[in-house]
């Protein structure tokens, strides 16, 4: 099967009850699967929003019947344990029937000061994921109660009681050796954000091969290109950063000092912008050359999901399948 075309939930530029309403479009509409990000904060004042996105997909698995749901991603280290992150995604699972994904990261200092419990430096990080995901994956095996004691978490006889029929698969983030080789060994999935061919080969080598490779990408859909260039800006600026540097700004205010000096034109040479399928298609195509499997598109504006799901519906579907074969 060819690259899968994945709908992007962005808890950031969005409602609750209009992202539900979205993701039910989304899934009208044909996209093959569905991702959510789980934020504290915008990254952006501009933005304007961050429901719970937990709650958010609760409903969503409600509200649609076809379409997988994956968070994108959640980091189980911080405003979460990894106790409770594993009782929330086997509900999700079950509430789902088997179409839920667990997308787990290191995380983002944006969203996870908020609980004062500091941000230590990235490899403490990546150290503090591989706790988590071990402690998931017990808890998941459903063998009696678990008990762990690590160097960054404690579990005291914790236990599933609801556990779904399809055992929930893990998706790991990576933007790097360390990750990727934990996401290799550990995981059921491989997450990232950029074309890289050689995460995908780190990946493959610490024990992914064959398993899915997840990644997104943002557009700016409009009719109007010029109005589609200054909303990707206003909202998406931010982007080009850089996933090290994202993850260690602590607020909004951060990210709008750190991309004050990006010009619309920078958005527009890195973000398809307008209604040019054909510059969707070619941006695609570098990630599927890269390895991925799934590519889930975030279309920038909470305003504008209608128009672009009716656009993906009758233009970037038809040729979506035409270049990608899925």
């Amino acid at each position: 099967m060819g690259m899968q075309l994945g709908y992007t939930m962005m808890t950031e530029q969005a409602g609750p009850k209009d992202l539900v309403s979205h993701v039910v479009g989304a899934e009208a509409a044909g996209f093959d699967f569905a991702v959510s990000s789980d934020h504290y904060f915008p990254w952006l004042d501009e933005m304007g929003h961050s429901p719970h996105a937990w709650t958010v997909l609760g409903a969503a698995a409600q509200a649609t019947s076809r379409i997988p749901l994956t968070t994108y991603v959640t980091c189980p280290s911080f405003r979460y344990h990894p106790a409770v992150v594993a009782q929330k995604a086997a509900t999700l699972q079950i509430l789902s029937d088997g179409r839920f994904t667990l997308g787990l990261g290191a995380g983002e200092n944006l969203n996870e000061h908020v609980v004062g419990a500091g941000w230590p430096p990235a490899d403490v990080r990546q150290e503090m994921l591989e706790e988590a995901l071990h402690i998931i994956r017990s808890l998941f095996d459903g063998d009696g109660y678990t008990n762990f004691r690590g160097e960054h978490f404690d579990v005291e006889s914790a236990k599933l009681w609801d556990l779904p029929e399809k055992r929930v698969p893990i998706g790991v983030a990576a933007g790097g050796k360390q990750a990727a080789a934990i996401a290799g060994e550990l995981a059921d999935a491989l997450i990232a954000t950029d074309p890289e061919r050689e995460l995908v080969e780190q990946f493959e080598g610490a024990g992914g091969a064959g398993k899915p490779k997840i990644a997104q990408m943002p557009i700016s859909y409009g009719t109007d290109k010029g109005a589609a260039v200054t909303r990707a800006h206003t909202l998406f600026r931010w982007f080009g950063l850089g996933w090290k540097v994202n993850a260690e700004l602590p607020g909004p205010s951060a990210f709008d000092s750190a991309s004050s000096f990006v010009r619309e034109e920078d958005v527009e040479s890195s973000i398809p912008c307008g209604d040019d399928v054909d510059a969707v298609i070619e941006g695609a195509k570098e990630y599927a050359d890269a390895g991925f499997t799934h590519l889930a598109l975030v279309q920038i504006g909470g305003d504008q999901q209608a128009p672009y799901l009716e656009w993906t519906q009758k233009t970037l579907l038809p040729a979506w399948r035409e270049a990608f074969g899925s």
